[in-house]
């Protein structure tokens, strides 16, 4: 029995059986087959011939289950494949932390707060999928028929995700329907401007002769799997889900199409590598400024003994302030070492700072730093950056501050609607992938 780092308070053994044996009669959420071709799709990205794009909520909510919810996000991800794919020249990975998303690690298990002038502790909120973010007693006991309630809402999102993948819709891939406002705002240079412009309307100049050609339409184009991905943390769902299938070797784990280990349970004897060891999928490897290279060494070799090409994503979260110290060294032990990993850049965790009001917040500029530095890391050292990696959100939230969205700190308070970590609203996430575009096309 290996030890978990964020185990989960569960008052009742009898009730978790309980759900994790419903849980492992029910369909699976994802197939083998979607599984073995993003991990084909990932080979591919570690030779830089495609490039990943991961990003979505920090954490889902079982209430946000609506069309309305799930068709922002998925807009504004295609809407940056599209940018990025078309300044780079290469296709673009679409994976979104949807449908599973629902579990965050916390640093602590309980939570202290003052309730009627005297200090209460109850467990830590852990997403919706263990409990509710309600300061009382019922609300934080983890329950563990939410595990339930988690598939359940996960089935739905990923249903409509695929019928609007399949569907297709033009205002998703036109620019001229963009919500390109930002373009305006008096921080943008009159040079930047124009190269945002510019980039614009080739976009869209090209997405109309790829139509006019008859052959293929663009809307054709968007038919592509949608690939899914979210931390593995609560392993009681995981292996719940975790199956062989006929004709297969080896077990899937059929929640997600891309489970990733987070920074907080990384630990090489830990209950979490274990586990993630012992699954086909490609994995993800969160690691961030503390990451020791020989560490690293070894959960690259303990996660891909054999050095398979697709299965290992190592995604970076260092700060933009910790960067040029670390992640040389970390890149070099690994490429000296010949594994086969494809390295993807995630700079929103490293740059979250506090507001003086006290909530959490993200800098524009420090999350596009950390991104300059890390691919020119990359590039100094004959290496290739092949994803990135957000927390964003289709709406228009006011968590992080910078852009040419120009929110500040007085702007949180506007509509600072996350429980967990800030995101980027629709305009940053949209400009980041101009300014990205840009800097990967050079």
């Amino acid at each position: 029995m290996r030890p978990d780092a964020q185990p989960i308070p569960y008052p009742q053994a009898e009730a978790v059986a309980s759900a994790t044996a419903r849980l492992a009669q029910f369909p699976p959420l994802v197939t083998s087959w979607e599984i073995e071709r993003l991990k084909t799709l990932i080979a591919e990205a570690q030779e830089g011939r495609r490039f990943l794009l991961q990003g979505g909520d920090c954490a889902e909510r079982l209430d946000d289950c609506s069309a309305e919810s799930v068709t922002s996000r998925l807009k504004i991800l295609l809407q940056m494949a599209l940018v990025l794919a078309y300044g780079i020249r290469r296709p673009v990975i679409r994976v979104g932390r949807f449908a599973g998303q629902y579990a965050k690690p916390r640093s602590h298990p309980f939570e202290t707060r003052l309730v009627d002038g005297a200090p209460r502790s109850l467990p830590s909120y852990f997403g919706d999928m263990i409990n509710r973010p309600a300061f009382t007693p019922e609300a934080r006991r983890p329950d563990p028929g939410r595990l339930v309630e988690a598939y359940q809402h996960a089935a739905m999102t990923l249903n409509f995700v695929r019928s609007l993948c399949d569907a297709g819709f033009a205002d998703l891939h036109h620019p001229e329907y963009w919500n390109l406002s930002f373009f305006a705002h008096a921080s943008l240079s009159e040079e930047v401007r124009r190269q945002y412009e510019a980039m614009s309307r080739e976009l869209a100049s090209s997405l109309r002769f790829m139509e006019a050609l008859g052959e293929r339409s663009v809307d054709d184009l968007s038919r592509t799997t949608f690939y899914t991905s979210h931390e593995g943390l609560v392993l009681e769902y995981e292996t719940a889900l975790t199956r062989q299938v006929p004709r297969r070797e080896g077990w899937y784990n059929l929640s997600t199409h891309l489970p990733w280990i987070g920074e907080r349970t990384r630990q090489l004897d830990g209950a979490h590598v274990e586990y993630f060891r012992g699954i086909a999928n490609p994995v993800g490897l969160k690691i961030g400024a503390g990451t020791d290279p020989i560490d690293l060494l070894r959960l690259v070799d303990r996660l891909n003994p054999i050095n398979a090409p697709g299965k290992l994503v190592v995604i970076t979260r260092m700060g933009a302030d910790n960067v040029n110290a670390t992640l040389p060294g970390l890149v070099e032990i690994v490429r000296s070492a010949g594994k086969r990993v494809l390295w993807v850049c995630d700079p929103m965790h490293g740059n979250t700072a506090p507001a003086p009001d006290g909530r959490k917040t993200r800098s524009f500029n420090a999350i596009l730093e950390e991104l300059d530095r890390t691919i020119d890391i990359h590039r100094r050292l004959g290496s290739w950056l092949g994803g990135v990696h957000f927390e964003l959100t289709g709406d228009d939230v006011t968590e992080c501050i910078g852009g040419a969205s120009g929110v500040t700190e007085a702007d949180l308070n506007n509509n600072y609607a996350t429980l967990c970590d800030p995101r980027l609203n629709y305009q940053q996430a949209l400009e980041m992938a101009f300014l990205l575009s840009r800097k990967l096309g050079n």
